[in-house]
């Protein structure tokens, strides 16, 4: 459950099974929390990321082992801030390449992707925004996993 701060930050809280509540901070950054990016990536790639893993029962937390499939979920996730950031209108054959590098550069497996997948998560991402400019602060936008 993502809920619109005030200040400089929204929050997002992990419910889990019998109610247990786990909270993080989300620093605003212009656009959807960067955790509702990953929901976006993982929820429509069906692939596990940080939201995968906290599924599984990891605490939700800014740290986590290096796992190869998460982390190329979260340079996937950061191509796509990246992009969110400049407007969502780079072209998928870029956006592609940038992920190829920035797999490189961190020694990290790149998953594969097709521009097809590409235009998907951007979907989502734009279905999210959309949703989250209307939570007024205070309120909570739910996403389930």
């Amino acid at each position: 459950m993502f809920t619109k701060g005030s200040g400089k930050f929204d929050t997002l809280d992990v419910v889990r099974p019998g109610g247990r509540i786990e909270r993080m901070d989300c620093p605003k950054q212009g656009i959807i929390p960067h955790d509702m990016v990953h929901y976006a990536v993982e929820h429509t790639l069906k692939q596990r990321g940080f939201l995968g893993r906290v599924k599984e029962g990891e605490a939700a937390g800014f740290h986590m082992e290096a796992e190869a499939q998460s982390d190329a979920v979260e340079r996937l996730v950061e191509v796509f801030q990246g992009d969110a950031w400049s407007g969502g209108t780079t072209a998928a054959a870029e956006m592609m390449a940038l992920y190829a590098v920035t797999c490189s550069a961190r020694a990290c497996p790149a998953l594969p992707i097709e521009a097809k997948e590409i235009e998907a998560v951007r979907t989502a991402i734009e279905a999210l925004t959309m949703q989250w400019q209307a939570v007024k602060v205070g309120h909570s936008l739910t996403l389930e996993l």
